[in-house]
């Protein structure tokens, strides 16, 4: 017995072409979004829904400016139902924590790990408009104008803000930071 495969729909056509590319930076902007793995799976699932029901209204540009406005759109809404964490959860820690095994070089051992501590401490500091643009821009590598466009502001606001997050990570990390660090104190 043959069995037909139905033919796909224009909705799941569209879906694949514009969606599940971008299934990579959708996780690793979730995961920096909730510092979580449960969490980060829980929104790019629900950002996936979302992009499904709604792919018939998409024009097609900028899809990963899109996906990413969804992402935004669905943890705003999960933050505001979770109640706040007001009590440091150790757990969280250790999963934030680096997996070595595979590094040979005994400094980067040391100095990478608090290196990364410390400008992740620093980014985490920043005001949410300044760490969302760094988060759109250098960390998940879309041009000014994907994030301008996935947070509704001009690319100007996007240079702006960059560059003031930057120069705040900078400024916080300062040079005795970064030279203690090197030398295995901090």
């Amino acid at each position: 017995m043959v069995m037909l495969m139905p033919n796909k729909t224009e909705t799941q056509e569209a879906f694949e072409t514009h969606v599940l590319p971008h299934m990579e930076i959708l996780y690793r902007t979730a995961w920096s979004l909730t510092r979580s793995d449960s969490d980060a799976q829980d929104l790019v699932q629900d950002t996936l829904l979302r992009a499904y029901r709604a792919i018939d209204r998409f024009d097609g540009r900028y899809p990963k400016a899109w996906l990413l406005t969804i992402m935004r759109n669905a943890n705003i809404n999960r933050v505001r139902k979770k109640k706040p964490d007001l009590i440091d959860n150790p757990e969280i820690a250790f999963e934030r924590s680096t997996d070595f095994a595979d590094m040979e070089d005994p400094e980067a051992l040391v100095v990478d790990p608090m290196l990364s501590a410390a400008v992740e401490d620093s980014f985490s500091t920043l005001p949410d408009k300044y760490r969302e643009v760094i988060e759109l821009v250098d960390l998940n590598g879309l041009s000014y104008k994907e994030a301008a466009d996935a947070i509704q502001v001009p690319v100007g606001t996007i240079m702006s803000r960059l560059h003031r997050g930057r120069n705040k990570i900078r400024e916080q990390l300062g040079e005795g930071d970064v030279a203690a660090i090197g030398q295995g104190g901090h």
